[in-house]
């Protein structure tokens, strides 16, 4: 079986490198310094993977792999870029790009997923990549560079072409509505509703007439027939928070719509339909909940086709910067303070906090702060942390150790080996602080 791979990138030191290590390997490589280069090469090439860089002058890696998907649709395409955001790798995704890797790559991680390529080829030799997509939908306000972040916008892309049942799973603050609304926004309905319910804020009786319907005279106050937001909802999204929180009775009700698309509004004989997606969010431990019988077992599975786990923001201390100045921007549109930079001082403060309200306690200590501030820097001073009186913390020195641990890393770049030159310890050593990190 031939083995050949084109790799397209304006960086001539890294082509050298891929090539060098990839052709060690036992692959046939081939190179182009810019896609319009590449085009020029792959009809006498024929490749099998083609690896490109996304920003480039003339024509981008993105509508090099939408050309390929369009012209060649059996060549695996694999994307990378130094820049990090959401949009991109989500548009890649979406786009049919087998992998999406983030600049730096390394060499050796390039070898490692030319192989997976290949022995996916191989097994699925007979199965069609030709698949359209829709264009992209608008961006959504989400940033990070931690691969776990990368990894959920892949899976973000991967779900505009489908309409699975997703369970979003991670601590409160740590933004499931935000993903949420992007996988609606992302997929071919977006233009449909997406309608979001906290299943905590209702009684099981005015959650059930919401999402249902009710019919006249049902209850006390129901003077009227009422439509329900599945009904309501169309092909769009309804968004069910903090599903851990429901009755089994509920549930039971939940369960019928996932499995027959049907439902019952409150008081009514006949069945209505809904062809809402509907995605699911909870910070409760579900498998716990199931062995209490707490949580039917037959929902859990149902809602978890698509499992979602978002990491608190405590483990990605490197993506703090990005999303502290991402949200001080929208925070000065909202409240029309002329608030632009955050101090070097006042960062440090962040990045060593512990976040236990995640994302939401962020946007608020830095909307405090934002109206606080008298010029446009936010200083340390103007950030009222929670651990500012120490209450709730923990004050063993291992959590000290942790803490100084993490910020070391993120001053590194979440670089191991450079975090533990820094720290004048072994990278092992820095690992298992880590790893010895209360879940």
């Amino acid at each position: 079986m031939s083995r050949k791979i084109l790799i397209v990138d304006d960086d001539t030191d890294a082509l050298d490198v891929y090539r060098t290590r990839l052709t060690h390997a036992g692959y046939e490589v081939e190179l182009a310094e810019s896609a319009e280069v590449a085009l020029g090469r792959v009809e006498a090439f024929r490749p099998q993977m083609v690896v490109t860089d996304v920003r480039m002058s003339g024509m981008t890696g993105l509508e090099l792999l939408e050309h390929l998907k369009e012209h060649m649709p059996d060549v695996t395409v694999v994307v990378m870029t130094g820049h990090e955001d959401m949009e991109t790798a989500v548009t890649a995704m979406k786009a049919g790009a087998f992998e999406f890797l983030v600049k730096p790559v390394n060499p050796r991680a390039l070898e490692a997923l030319a192989d997976r390529c290949f022995r996916e080829r191989r097994v699925d030799a007979e199965m069609s990549e030709t698949e359209q997509v829709g264009p992209p939908a608008e961006s959504s306000p989400m940033v990070g560079r931690d691969p776990r972040m990368i990894e959920i916008y892949k899976v973000i892309g991967t779900l505009a072409r489908n309409r699975a049942t997703v369970l979003l799973r991670g601590e409160t603050g740590t933004g499931k509505e935000v993903i949420a609304r992007a996988i609606h926004e992302h997929s071919a309905h977006a233009a449909q509703p997406f309608i979001a319910v906290n299943c905590t804020a209702l009684t099981e009786t005015l959650l059930e007439s919401e999402l249902f319907g009710h019919v006249k005279g049902s209850f006390t106050g129901a003077t009227t027939n009422r439509k329900g937001f599945f009904e309501l909802a169309r092909e769009g999204t309804v968004f069910l928070d903090e599903i851990g929180d429901t009755t089994p009775e509920f549930q039971t009700k939940l369960l019928r719509v996932l499995q027959e698309r049907q439902f019952f509004p409150v008081g009514g004989e006949e069945p209505r339909r809904t062809d809402a997606r509907v995605i699911a969010a909870t910070h409760q431990p579900l498998e716990e909940l199931v062995a209490r019988d707490r949580f039917r077992h037959d929902l859990y599975y149902r809602l978890k086709v698509i499992q979602i786990d978002i990491p608190p923001l405590r483990e990605r201390p490197g993506d703090i910067p990005l999303l502290a100045n991402a949200l001080l921007g929208r925070i000065a549109r909202q409240t029309g303070r002329d608030v632009r930079r955050i101090s070097d001082d006042a960062m440090a403060r962040l990045q060593a906090y512990a976040w236990p309200g995640n994302v939401r306690e962020m946007e608020n200590i830095l909307t405090r702060a934002a109206l606080l501030a008298r010029g446009t820097t936010i200083g340390p001073d103007h950030l009222v942390l929670a651990d500012d009186d120490m209450h709730g913390e923990d004050l063993s020195l291992a959590a000290a150790v942790r803490r100084h641990v993490r910020k070391v890393l993120a001053r590194a770049g979440d670089d191991l080996g450079e975090a533990a030159r820094l720290l004048d310890v072994d990278a092992a050593e820095v690992r298992r602080h880590l790893d010895d990190e209360p879940r």
